[in-house]
Protein backbone atom coordinates (compact mmCIF):
# COMPACT_ATOMS: atom_id res chain seq x y z
CA UNK A 1 0.00 0.00 0.00
CA UNK A 2 1.49 3.37 -0.93
CA UNK A 3 1.99 6.07 1.65
CA UNK A 4 -0.94 7.91 0.06
CA UNK A 5 -3.09 5.21 1.67
CA UNK A 6 -2.79 7.12 4.97
CA UNK A 7 -3.48 10.61 6.22
CA UNK A 8 -2.95 12.59 9.43
CA UNK A 9 -6.16 13.37 11.29
CA UNK A 10 -6.75 15.73 14.21
CA UNK A 11 -8.76 14.16 17.02
CA UNK A 12 -11.33 16.01 19.12
CA UNK A 13 -8.82 16.57 21.94
CA UNK A 14 -6.34 18.19 19.54
CA UNK A 15 -3.99 15.21 19.30
CA UNK A 16 -3.05 13.91 15.85
CA UNK A 17 -3.13 10.31 14.67
CA UNK A 18 -2.83 8.23 11.50
CA UNK A 19 -5.88 7.18 9.49
CA UNK A 20 -5.88 4.23 7.09
CA UNK A 21 -7.89 5.04 3.97
CA UNK A 22 -8.03 1.39 2.91
CA UNK A 23 -9.43 0.14 6.22
CA UNK A 24 -11.29 3.38 6.95
CA UNK A 25 -10.05 3.21 10.52
CA UNK A 26 -8.02 5.65 12.62
CA UNK A 27 -5.17 4.38 14.77
CA UNK A 28 -5.90 5.06 18.47
CA UNK A 29 -9.07 7.09 17.84
CA UNK A 30 -10.62 9.59 20.27
CA UNK A 31 -7.90 9.97 22.93
CA UNK A 32 -4.84 9.51 20.73
CA UNK A 33 -1.84 7.18 20.44
CA UNK A 34 0.04 7.94 23.67
CA UNK A 35 -2.94 8.21 26.03
CA UNK A 36 -4.44 4.97 24.75
CA UNK A 37 -1.15 3.06 24.93
CA UNK A 38 -0.47 4.32 28.46
CA UNK A 39 -3.91 3.30 29.71
CA UNK A 40 -4.27 0.03 27.83
CA UNK A 41 -0.73 -1.31 28.08
CA UNK A 42 1.65 0.56 30.41
CA UNK A 43 -0.68 1.05 33.40
CA UNK A 44 -2.82 -2.04 32.96
CA UNK A 45 0.19 -4.33 32.63
CA UNK A 46 1.89 -2.57 35.55
CA UNK A 47 5.00 -2.64 33.41
CA UNK A 48 7.17 -0.47 35.65
CA UNK A 49 6.50 -2.72 38.65
CA UNK A 50 6.94 -5.93 36.68
CA UNK A 51 10.22 -4.80 35.11
CA UNK A 52 11.65 -3.78 38.48
CA UNK A 53 10.88 -7.23 39.84
CA UNK A 54 12.02 -9.08 36.73
CA UNK A 55 15.32 -10.90 36.35
CA UNK A 56 16.76 -11.27 32.86
CA UNK A 57 15.32 -10.13 29.54
CA UNK A 58 11.65 -9.05 29.45
CA UNK A 59 10.00 -10.07 26.17
CA UNK A 60 7.20 -7.97 24.65
CA UNK A 61 5.26 -8.96 21.54
CA UNK A 62 3.95 -5.89 19.72
CA UNK A 63 1.25 -7.38 17.49
CA UNK A 64 0.36 -4.64 15.03
CA UNK A 65 3.37 -2.31 14.85
CA UNK A 66 1.39 0.20 12.80
CA UNK A 67 2.88 3.65 13.36
CA UNK A 68 4.87 2.38 16.38
CA UNK A 69 2.99 4.38 19.05
CA UNK A 70 2.39 1.39 21.35
CA UNK A 71 5.98 0.18 21.30
CA UNK A 72 7.43 3.67 21.75
CA UNK A 73 5.08 4.49 24.62
CA UNK A 74 6.07 1.27 26.42
CA UNK A 75 9.78 1.94 25.92
CA UNK A 76 9.54 5.58 26.97
CA UNK A 77 7.45 4.83 30.07
CA UNK A 78 9.88 2.18 31.35
CA UNK A 79 13.24 3.60 30.31
CA UNK A 80 14.26 4.41 33.90
CA UNK A 81 14.13 0.68 34.78
CA UNK A 82 17.43 -1.10 33.99
CA UNK A 83 15.75 -4.39 33.00
CA UNK A 84 16.66 -5.26 29.37
CA UNK A 85 13.73 -5.43 26.93
CA UNK A 86 13.34 -7.51 23.81
CA UNK A 87 10.59 -6.04 21.63
CA UNK A 88 9.21 -8.20 18.81
CA UNK A 89 7.01 -6.16 16.48
CA UNK A 90 4.76 -7.91 13.95
CA UNK A 91 3.06 -6.36 10.94
CA UNK A 92 2.39 -7.20 7.31
CA UNK A 93 3.38 -3.74 6.07
CA UNK A 94 5.80 -0.97 7.01
CA UNK A 95 3.87 1.73 5.19
CA UNK A 96 2.11 3.17 8.30
CA UNK A 97 5.48 3.52 10.03
CA UNK A 98 7.12 5.00 6.95
CA UNK A 99 4.24 7.47 6.66
CA UNK A 100 4.37 8.37 10.37
CA UNK A 101 8.11 9.06 10.23
CA UNK A 102 7.36 11.67 7.59
CA UNK A 103 5.00 13.38 10.05
CA UNK A 104 7.01 13.26 13.27
CA UNK A 105 6.17 16.80 14.36
CA UNK A 106 2.42 16.38 13.90
CA UNK A 107 2.28 13.07 15.74
CA UNK A 108 4.60 14.18 18.50
CA UNK A 109 5.31 10.83 20.18
CA UNK A 110 8.59 9.66 18.67
CA UNK A 111 10.72 11.14 21.49
CA UNK A 112 14.14 10.54 19.94
CA UNK A 113 13.40 7.01 18.74
CA UNK A 114 13.35 8.13 15.09
CA UNK A 115 16.82 6.85 14.24
CA UNK A 116 16.05 3.43 15.74
CA UNK A 117 12.87 3.19 13.70
CA UNK A 118 14.69 4.21 10.54
CA UNK A 119 16.98 1.26 11.14
CA UNK A 120 13.94 -0.97 11.69
CA UNK A 121 12.73 0.14 8.26
CA UNK A 122 16.07 -0.70 6.66
CA UNK A 123 17.27 -3.78 8.54
CA UNK A 124 14.23 -4.99 10.52
CA UNK A 125 16.23 -4.98 13.77
CA UNK A 126 18.10 -2.60 16.04
CA UNK A 127 20.03 -2.83 19.33
CA UNK A 128 20.57 0.26 21.46
CA UNK A 129 21.07 1.66 24.93
CA UNK A 130 17.95 3.36 26.23
CA UNK A 131 18.95 5.30 29.35
CA UNK A 132 20.21 2.57 31.72
CA UNK A 133 18.94 -0.52 29.91
CA UNK A 134 19.53 -2.41 26.69
CA UNK A 135 16.81 -2.77 24.05
CA UNK A 136 16.69 -5.35 21.30
CA UNK A 137 13.94 -4.51 18.81
CA UNK A 138 13.05 -6.88 16.00
CA UNK A 139 10.50 -6.59 13.20
CA UNK A 140 8.86 -9.70 11.82
CA UNK A 141 7.23 -8.68 8.57
CA UNK A 142 4.47 -10.81 7.12
CA UNK A 143 1.01 -12.21 7.67
CA UNK A 144 0.73 -12.78 11.43
CA UNK A 145 -1.48 -15.92 11.28
CA UNK A 146 1.02 -17.47 8.85
CA UNK A 147 3.98 -16.51 11.07
CA UNK A 148 2.24 -18.11 14.06
CA UNK A 149 1.48 -21.28 12.12
CA UNK A 150 5.11 -21.53 11.02
CA UNK A 151 6.33 -21.05 14.57
CA UNK A 152 3.94 -23.69 15.94
CA UNK A 153 5.14 -26.19 13.34
CA UNK A 154 8.70 -25.83 14.65
CA UNK A 155 7.97 -26.49 18.32
CA UNK A 156 9.69 -27.42 20.62
CA UNK A 157 12.26 -25.25 18.79
CA UNK A 158 11.12 -21.64 19.16
CA UNK A 159 11.29 -19.21 16.26
CA UNK A 160 10.25 -16.43 18.66
CA UNK A 161 10.96 -16.19 22.39
CA UNK A 162 7.87 -16.67 24.52
CA UNK A 163 6.43 -13.31 25.62
CA UNK A 164 5.87 -11.87 29.08
CA UNK A 165 3.42 -9.33 27.61
CA UNK A 166 1.52 -9.00 24.34
CA UNK A 167 0.33 -5.66 22.97
CA UNK A 168 -2.50 -6.79 20.69
CA UNK A 169 -3.62 -4.01 18.37
CA UNK A 170 -5.04 -5.27 15.08
CA UNK A 171 -7.69 -3.54 13.00
CA UNK A 172 -11.25 -4.44 14.07
CA UNK A 173 -12.75 -7.89 13.35
CA UNK A 174 -15.12 -6.41 10.80
CA UNK A 175 -12.19 -4.98 8.81
CA UNK A 176 -9.52 -7.60 9.59
CA UNK A 177 -11.24 -10.86 10.67
CA UNK A 178 -8.14 -13.01 10.10
CA UNK A 179 -6.54 -11.46 13.19
CA UNK A 180 -9.43 -12.37 15.51
CA UNK A 181 -10.14 -16.04 14.81
CA UNK A 182 -10.19 -18.87 17.30
CA UNK A 183 -7.36 -20.70 15.46
CA UNK A 184 -5.17 -17.58 15.74
CA UNK A 185 -5.63 -17.14 19.50
CA UNK A 186 -5.34 -20.89 20.07
CA UNK A 187 -2.03 -20.81 18.22
CA UNK A 188 -0.91 -17.75 20.16
CA UNK A 189 -1.71 -19.47 23.45
CA UNK A 190 0.20 -22.52 22.26
CA UNK A 191 3.36 -20.42 21.85
CA UNK A 192 3.30 -19.19 25.46
CA UNK A 193 5.63 -20.74 27.99
CA UNK A 194 3.49 -22.26 30.80
CA UNK A 195 6.27 -21.35 33.23
CA UNK A 196 6.33 -17.71 32.07
CA UNK A 197 3.47 -15.45 33.16
CA UNK A 198 2.03 -13.60 30.18
CA UNK A 199 -0.69 -10.96 29.89
CA UNK A 200 -2.50 -9.77 26.76
CA UNK A 201 -4.62 -6.59 26.83
CA UNK A 202 -6.56 -5.36 23.84
CA UNK A 203 -8.97 -2.53 23.12
CA UNK A 204 -12.05 -4.63 22.32
CA UNK A 205 -14.61 -5.67 24.91
CA UNK A 206 -16.76 -7.70 22.52
CA UNK A 207 -18.38 -10.89 23.74
CA UNK A 208 -17.12 -12.68 20.63
CA UNK A 209 -13.51 -11.80 21.45
CA UNK A 210 -13.82 -12.81 25.09
CA UNK A 211 -15.38 -16.17 24.21
CA UNK A 212 -12.61 -16.69 21.65
CA UNK A 213 -9.88 -16.01 24.21
CA UNK A 214 -11.49 -18.35 26.75
CA UNK A 215 -11.79 -21.18 24.24
CA UNK A 216 -8.17 -20.62 23.20
CA UNK A 217 -7.06 -21.36 26.77
CA UNK A 218 -6.70 -17.92 28.33
CA UNK A 219 -8.19 -16.61 31.54
CA UNK A 220 -10.11 -13.44 30.70
CA UNK A 221 -11.25 -10.35 32.56
CA UNK A 222 -12.59 -6.84 32.18
CA UNK A 223 -9.81 -4.44 31.24
CA UNK A 224 -9.19 -0.82 32.19
CA UNK A 225 -11.02 2.08 30.59
CA UNK A 226 -9.04 3.96 27.96
CA UNK A 227 -10.98 7.22 27.88
CA UNK A 228 -12.83 6.23 24.73
CA UNK A 229 -14.12 2.97 26.18
CA UNK A 230 -15.40 2.30 29.69
CA UNK A 231 -14.01 -1.20 29.53
CA UNK A 232 -11.49 -3.19 27.49
CA UNK A 233 -10.33 -6.81 27.74
CA UNK A 234 -7.34 -8.45 29.39
CA UNK A 235 -6.30 -12.08 29.07
CA UNK A 236 -3.53 -14.10 30.72
CA UNK A 237 -2.23 -17.62 31.08
CA UNK A 238 -2.90 -17.52 34.83
CA UNK A 239 -5.95 -16.31 36.74
CA UNK A 240 -3.74 -14.45 39.22
CA UNK A 241 -2.95 -11.86 36.52
CA UNK A 242 -6.64 -10.95 36.10
CA UNK A 243 -7.98 -8.32 38.53
CA UNK A 244 -11.63 -8.53 37.42
CA UNK A 245 -12.26 -12.00 35.97
CA UNK A 246 -15.37 -12.58 33.89
CA UNK A 247 -17.93 -14.29 36.12
CA UNK A 248 -21.12 -16.32 35.93
CA UNK A 249 -23.21 -13.21 35.27
CA UNK A 250 -21.07 -12.42 32.23
CA UNK A 251 -21.41 -16.03 31.13
CA UNK A 252 -25.19 -15.77 31.16
CA UNK A 253 -25.06 -12.52 29.18
CA UNK A 254 -22.82 -14.24 26.66
CA UNK A 255 -25.37 -17.01 26.29
CA UNK A 256 -28.05 -14.44 25.40
CA UNK A 257 -25.82 -12.44 23.05
CA UNK A 258 -26.48 -12.44 19.32
CA UNK A 259 -22.76 -11.97 18.62
CA UNK A 260 -20.77 -14.40 20.74
CA UNK A 261 -19.75 -17.39 18.63
CA UNK A 262 -16.01 -17.22 17.74
CA UNK A 263 -14.80 -16.79 14.19
CA UNK A 264 -13.34 -20.08 13.08
CA UNK A 265 -12.50 -18.78 9.63
CA UNK A 266 -11.25 -15.34 8.54
CA UNK A 267 -14.73 -14.21 7.51
CA UNK A 268 -16.60 -11.77 9.71
CA UNK A 269 -20.09 -12.73 10.83
CA UNK A 270 -22.18 -12.55 13.99
CA UNK A 271 -23.86 -15.55 15.60
CA UNK A 272 -25.18 -16.83 18.91
CA UNK A 273 -23.19 -19.36 20.91
CA UNK A 274 -23.49 -22.89 19.59
CA UNK A 275 -24.39 -25.62 22.07
CA UNK A 276 -20.88 -27.06 21.72
CA UNK A 277 -19.25 -23.70 22.49
CA UNK A 278 -21.53 -23.15 25.48
CA UNK A 279 -20.70 -26.54 26.94
CA UNK A 280 -16.99 -25.91 26.41
CA UNK A 281 -17.22 -22.56 28.21
CA UNK A 282 -18.90 -24.21 31.19
CA UNK A 283 -15.88 -26.51 31.52
CA UNK A 284 -13.36 -23.64 31.56
CA UNK A 285 -11.55 -23.61 34.93
CA UNK A 286 -12.41 -19.90 35.30
CA UNK A 287 -16.09 -20.80 35.72
CA UNK A 288 -15.90 -24.06 37.63
CA UNK A 289 -17.20 -23.85 41.19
Amino acid sequence: MPSSGYKIVRLANGVHSVHSLAHRETFHPVIGPVAEAEALYVKQLRLGERLRQHSGEFVVWDVGLGAAANAITVLRATRDVPCPIRMLSFDQTLEPLRFALNHVESLGYFDGYESHLQKILRKHSVNFRDANRHVTWELHLGDFPTLLSGSLSRLPVRLFPAPHAILFDAFSPAKNPAMWTLPLFTGLFGLLDPQRLCTLPTYSRSTMLRVTLLLAGFYVGAGHATGEKEETTIAANTLERIDEPLDQRWLQRARRSTSAEPLREPVYRQARLSLETWETLLEHPQFRK
